[in-house]
Parts: structure tokens; sequence; C-alpha cells
């Protein structure tokens, strides 16, 4: 019996509801045969067998690193933040044995533990890779550990960084913080840190355009921001980033132009603006970079998830604040991607990305998570949309020894070991068969990010 539930508009649910149903009736008058095609709720017990079979497979694919810090650590560019003094998690605390054996297997590091003495080694042995090897040290980084590109999330690129393995995303935040900022560095210690960076990328942007002072009108501000967009792109930018989670609520109000232009006549010359002012000019701000994201192909990427410093909100910073602008219709020709997948939020984010313009990064997560528990959020993601997730690092230089050469392995092998395990368990319970957990891989690792790019963006 053939059913055709093709019906237009209002009618195919319908139909594909009465069809499906008709189906099950039919199943479960003849009795239903578990056949391979049946998932189950209890896998096969040879999960391990299968596992074992995956991984091997997996550390052949080359990646497509969707978000990373590359940098030597005292390079001022690496980030528009900083790192401020606070609690790391387990994971990420020099004690973590996982990071000697980076240290081993990048560098031949000889010692157990980073003591002072032995971490001196660390620093003297990158060091003079680094001079030895110039622009070709990350490459050999990225080489070794399969990743054939990099997206860098830096303020600007490096000299020692190849364009041709490591692709540039911008920052953007700064734009949206144009005023007197006292009133915000004043709130914590960890704003107090990172205000002034914002402060200093817009001027370095200013300087870019020539700019003195802050432009006379609200509309050659707009239009500023615009060429910076632009002049980024053509100088090697593949996308646009925000980390505005780190200083106020991933919602955005939707106010008139008006409302924003007067706020920017009122404090352009000085004062401090008052939070209901500069709220809604960052909400029009925002929504405006949206915008000229989609015009210019141009991907949008916004830190979702819980960040540097003991201050962070994570209310605040849910990545659900941002479901009104994600499912606004005014902006689907602009492709975002929740950087971090909204981690811990991770089973409302992957909800999001039911739009076809939404994207999730998988990166931290593998970093603060170790693979067993890393394995459920994946298989949870490549249960509900396995074309729409993205494998990224976050690699950063943490101090002088545990630079992103060491988090790019711990990223790497982490997130290897985590997909290899859940598509195994997905085989096991009948989800899917080998030669499609092998193509979600690929997708996953490389295929899905690398095409965003090729198309530019769209």
């Amino acid at each position: 019996m053939k059913f055709s539930l093709h019906l237009p508009g209002r009618f195919a649910w319908r139909a594909r509801a009465a069809g499906w149903a008709l189906i099950l009736t039919c199943s479960l008058a003849a009795g239903v045969r578990k056949t391979d095609a049946q998932s189950t709720p209890l896998p096969a017990s040879d999960v391990q067998a299968i596992y074992h079979r995956l991984l091997p497979e997996v550390e052949r694919i080359p990646m497509f690193d969707h978000h990373a810090h590359p940098a030597y650590p005292d390079d001022p560019d690496v980030d528009a933040m900083a790192i401020p003094p606070s609690h790391p998690p387990l994971r990420l605390r020099d004690t973590n044995p996982e990071l000697i054996a980076a240290a081993k297997a990048l560098f031949a590091y000889p010692y157990g533990d980073f003591s002072p003495e032995h971490a001196h080694w660390l620093i003297e042995r990158t060091q003079a890779l680094r001079k030895a090897q110039g622009q070709t040290y990350f490459d050999h980084i990225l080489d070794q550990l399969g990743i054939e590109t990099s997206a860098a999330n830096r303020v600007a690129m490096a000299p020692y960084l190849n364009p041709k393995r490591f692709r540039w995303v911008f920052f953007v935040d700064s734009f949206l913080f144009p005023f007197d900022n006292r009133a915000l560095t004043a709130r914590n210690p960890d704003e107090a840190v990172f205000m002034p960076m914002q402060e200093k990328v817009l001027h370095r942007y200013m300087q870019q355009r020539g700019l003195a002072r802050l432009p006379e009108s609200f509309s050659d501000y707009l239009a500023f921001i615009t060429r910076i967009l632009e002049e980024n792109q053509k100088q090697g930018g593949i996308a646009m980033k925000f980390e505005v989670a780190y200083f106020r609520s991933l919602h955005f109000d939707d106010p008139p132009r008006e409302r924003a232009g007067a706020v920017y006549n009122k404090y352009r010359a000085g004062g401090v603006p008052v939070f209901e002012d500069y709220t809604a000019f960052q909400d029009f701000i925002f929504r405006y970079l949206v915008t000229e994201g989609g015009r210019l192909h141009l991907p949008v990427h916004i830190h979702t998830a819980v960040g540097a410093g003991d201050y962070f909100s994570l209310n605040k910073g849910n990545v659900m604040n941002l479901e009104n602008v994600l499912r606004d219709p005014r902006y689907t020709s602009t492709t975002f991607v929740l950087i971090h997948g909204g981690y811990p939020f991770w089973n409302e984010s992957i909800w999001l990305a039911a739009m076809p313009n939404v994207y999730l990064d998988s990166s931290l997560g593998e970093l603060y998570e170790y693979p067993e528990e890393f394995a459920q959020v994946l298989r949870l993601w490549l249960e509900t949309y396995p074309e729409k997730i993205t494998f990224g690092t976050d690699a950063f230089p943490y101090n002088d020894a545990l630079g992103a050469e060491v988090s790019y392995w711990l990223g790497v092998h982490s997130t290897r070991m985590a997909l290899a395990a859940a598509l195994a368990e997905m085989i096991a319970a009948r989800e899917i068969t080998e030669a499609k957990a092998l193509e979600y891989a690929h997708a996953y690792l490389h295929d899905t990010a690398a095409g965003l790019y090729a198309k530019g963006g769209s």
C-alpha cells in the first residue's frame, strides 16, 4: 500500500498524521516484527566494539575548527576580552593530567607535573619552536591534530598565522559602547577589566577610518559601522563576533531608529548614559549589525555560554534570550552561529537550530565537560538537527606554559572520543547505520562549517 503525503498547505500535516496512523494500525494488527530499521530504547551489548571501530574512522576526518583564539601568550590582539582573576572549572586547572598528556604529545614534555621549574622547560621549548618555525609553527600544530582550518577569533590577524589555514572572525561589540562607560566599569571587578578593552577596540576602528572623535550624526555613526564591516571583510574576515553576553542581557528589544538616534545625539559629546537610554541604543545597534550581516553575507557569531570571570550572569547570558531575534523573519538572510552552543543550556539551544539560518558550535563544552558527559550532549544534538551542529575547540593561550596549543589538543581529543561514543550508542540503539554515523561525523567535524563560508555565509 502506498500513501501520498505531499498535499500542500494546511492539509499536509493532517495527511501525514492520517497516513502514519493507518500504517501503525496495520502494523499492530499484523504484529510488529523487530527489524534493523526499528530503534530500541536499550542499546545492543556490542556498543563498545562499535565505538572502537568508529574512533579510528573519526580520527581520520579533517576538521574545521569553527571557534578558536590562536595566539602566542603575549599577543594583545588575541581577543577583545581578557580572563580576569577567577575560579576555573576542574578540568581547566593545571592539575588536570590531560594537560600534561597534551604537552607530551605536542612537545615531548618529559615531566609528570607543571611545577614552576618544569613549566619553565615547556615555555622555553615552545618559544624556541616559534622562533625557528615562524608562520609554519601553528600550521604544524594543526597538522599534528588533523585540523584543516581554524577560525581565528581575534581583534586583528597576526603575521605568524597563515591566512590559508586560519580564517579571521572579528569583534563588533565595541560599536554598542561608544559613550562614557564609567557606570559599567563600576558594576563588578570583571567589567572593570572588560569595558576598557572594548573602548580600545572602538578607538582602533575609529583610527582605521581616520576619525579623531565620534561622527557628528547618528547616520554617520551607522555609516562608520558599515565601512568597518566592509573593510574587515575585504581584509579576510569571514564572520563578525559578539561577546556581548559578558556585558548585558542577550535579550534585545526592537526600538525605533529615532529612539537610538536621540540617545546618540544626547551622549555623543559626553555624559554618562542612564541605563534605559544605553540599553535602547545597544538594542538598535545590535539589530543593525545583524541586518548588515545578512546584506554582506557575513555570518554573525554570538557567545552563548557561561563565560570567564566569576561575575558572568547565567540568567542574562541564557541563549534563549535570543529567541526573539533568531526567529525574526526580517533576519532570515543572516546566518547565526551560536558559539559554545548555549552551554549549559544544551537541551534548549538545539531547538533554536530549527530555523534554517541558525547553527550551533560546540566549543567550550568539550573543554569544561569530560568526554562521557559531552557524548550525551552530542547524541542529543545528532538526534535532533545533525546538519546544524559544528565542531570548535575554543583554544586559548591561558598562560605562558599552557598555551593555545594545549587547549587545541584537549578540544580535539575530547571531541573525537565523545563523538565516537555518541554515534556508537545511536548505532547500537538502531537509530542509524554505521555509514550514516560517518556521514554525520564528517558534517559535524568539517563539512557543515566549511560549507557556510564556501557559499559566502548564506
